[in-house]
């Protein structure tokens, strides 16, 4: 005998209705990624291999000169708007002055008027700090104990940012978290004539272990003597970034940035919620390499996983996200309805 429960005992509310098709979820999605949330990660390199493996990181490359050209161009195909160019620098040219990164003829330089000339409609945004430059591999300027100096690294900066505003970078991003650089960098893109050249800060840049394998990718790994807490932020702090980031914002940042990036997700939150200023996530790579890692032992479907840690960025609050998978993201983009 069938007994039917009476209707008061049923859910008010059924949650699973708009789950039951595809229809019903992208009808409902509430957080949607876009290819507009997308900012592309590259290392370039100034020798003749088109295309270096970096081990740490499978599916990621150091690009010479005519390949990341060709890169810009593809990105400027998929409807990427930007670029974030690193540099890895060949070890004869670095010394503790970082003094390559001066240099017009320089890999930097070089590379960023290139793609800029192929690929127009791409926005370049040029990484702005000294490791990649010089043999300790700390960010900016060192004393005789391993410590960074702040206001000597500020002057070096802002010769660095204006250098690479004259080589055509749209967006000029400073990573070192030294104090009152953007200010100064501010002032002097503007005294150069860069009035439009904008500022994205590494406002909220953490003394993460999750940036080992770029360290790897831009040759500064082995080079580091001590490490970077002095200057990039305690990883147990929350209250500090609010400040770091009002700081940058009153010292004229156009847009601010997170970093790492999922471990920090309630930062992006917080920072979005405080300011409600452009806002970007930089998923680094240790996060991309835990997740290929994953992904090549088959532990991870890697088409669906790729997208939803995307998403993750997005429903946290990000406006976008610098990441290494942006052309993957951007066809797979592609594919939906």
């Amino acid at each position: 005998m069938t007994t039917h429960l009476p209707p008061a005992a049923y859910p008010a509310t059924r949650m699973r209705r708009n789950r039951l098709t595809d229809w019903r979820r992208r009808l409902t999605r509430q957080t949607e990624v876009s290819v507009n949330d997308l900012i592309l990660a590259m290392v370039v390199h100034d020798g003749t291999q088109s295309r270096i493996p970096v081990a740490s990181m499978p599916g990621t490359y150091r690009y010479s000169r005519t390949e990341a050209v060709a890169v810009a161009q593809e990105a400027e195909s998929l409807g990427v708007p930007m670029i974030a160019v690193f540099p890895f620098i060949d070890p004869a040219l670095k010394n503790g002055e970082g003094s390559e990164a001066f240099n017009p003829d320089g890999l930097v330089p070089d590379v960023v008027s290139a793609m800029k000339k192929a690929a127009p409609n791409v926005g370049l945004m040029t990484d702005v700090a000294l490791d990649p430059f010089t043999d300790h591999g700390h960010d900016g300027l060192i004393d005789d104990a391993g410590t960074m100096l702040n206001d000597p690294t500020i002057a070096a900066l802002v010769r660095q940012a204006v250098l690479e505003a004259q080589a055509g970078a749209d967006v000029v991003a400073p990573s070192d978290m030294t104090d009152g650089r953007i200010g100064a960098i501010r002032a002097g893109l503007d005294a150069a004539g860069f009035q439009d050249v904008a500022i994205m800060s590494y406002a909220a840049k953490y003394a993460s272990a999750f940036y080992g394998p770029y360290r790897d990718a831009i040759g500064s790994k082995g080079a580091l003597k001590g490490d970077k807490k002095t200057y990039q932020m305690d990883p147990g702090n929350s209250d500090e970034a609010i400040r770091e980031v009002g700081l940058d914002i009153a010292e004229g940042a156009d847009m601010v940035m997170v970093k790492p990036g999922m471990p920090y997700l309630d930062i992006v939150r917080r920072v979005k919620d405080a300011f409600g200023v452009p806002t970007y996530a930089f998923q680094v790579s240790g996060e991309y390499a835990m997740m290929e890692a994953a992904i090549a032992n088959g532990w991870l479907d890697g088409s669906r996983v790729r997208m939803e840690a995307l998403a993750c960025f997005k429903r946290a609050g990000a406006d976008g996200i610098i990441t290494y998978w942006a052309l993957e993201a951007a066809k797979k983009l592609g594919e939906r309805p």
